[in-house]
């Protein structure tokens, strides 16, 4: 399979910005091809490999969201940035529905960008060194099967898992000792983010804490704010 890890898409319709950001991410090793529209951002993204795409939300002919959902029905995996001038919760949510993986106001700090690329990528080289098929987890005392939806203790008796706890638990083993942020759990689980959804992850996340806390060393932190990290203390 092609590398396209330094491979990035950046559709940006303000010219001075777009050709900072662009100098900025090729002086730091990424091959950037940068499109000032939706439609041309498009056309970009069929005749190349891209391992990252960079959308700004207002873009002429074809907004942001617009172009992601076309970019999802060719490629349902390649990692999404929205670049946006506004921070409004309902855009924020419309775009980690669509299937960002991660949301910028403008202005930011470059820097900050430049550790969210790195962090992708590194997440994406881990994926492809792992099997993707995994099923079968064993971490602290704990054997989890996401299949059977089965969770043991030592040699205890098996605990059967609802369809949501399962999940849950192998979102948070997936990003383990790293965040899960609560916006990707519940559009990939519960395919909406609303008060009601959120509250009702907080007593799945309850509920796992629960069937976890018999080994003291398995810990999930709520990182306000921004989502749980599950932790195996040594």
């Amino acid at each position: 399979m092609k590398n396209n890890d330094k491979n990035i898409l950046l559709v940006e319709d303000d010219v001075n910005f777009g050709a900072i950001l662009n100098d900025f991410l090729k002086l730091h090793s990424y091959n950037v091809t940068l499109a000032k529209n939706g439609i041309v951002g498009l056309e970009k993204f069929k005749k190349n490999d891209f391992g990252l795409c960079i959308l700004d939300v207002m873009l002429p002919y074809k907004d942001g969201f617009t172009l992601a959902k076309e970019i999802r029905e060719i490629n349902k995996d390649v990692p999404l940035f929205f670049l946006t001038a506004k921070s409004l919760k309902e855009d924020v949510l419309k775009g980690y529905k669509i299937g960002a993986d991660d949301y910028l106001t403008k202005p930011f700090d470059s820097d900050i960008l430049l550790l969210k690329i790195k962090t992708i990528f590194k997440r994406k080289q881990l994926s492809k060194n792992k099997d993707n098929s995994v099923f079968e987890f064993k971490f602290a005392k704990f054997k989890f099967n996401s299949k059977l939806r089965t969770l043991q203790f030592d040699s205890e008796q098996n605990i059967k898992l609802s369809p949501k706890e399962s999940e849950l638990l192998k979102m948070l083993l997936n990003h383990l000792n790293d965040l899960m942020p609560r916006e990707l759990a519940l559009v990939k689980i519960w395919n909406d983010d609303n008060y009601f959804t959120s509250r009702s992850m907080d007593v799945y996340i309850a509920k796992i804490r629960k069937y976890l806390s018999k080994d003291e060393r398995v810990e999930i932190e709520n990182i306000h704010g921004e989502g749980f990290r599950m932790i195996i203390k040594s």
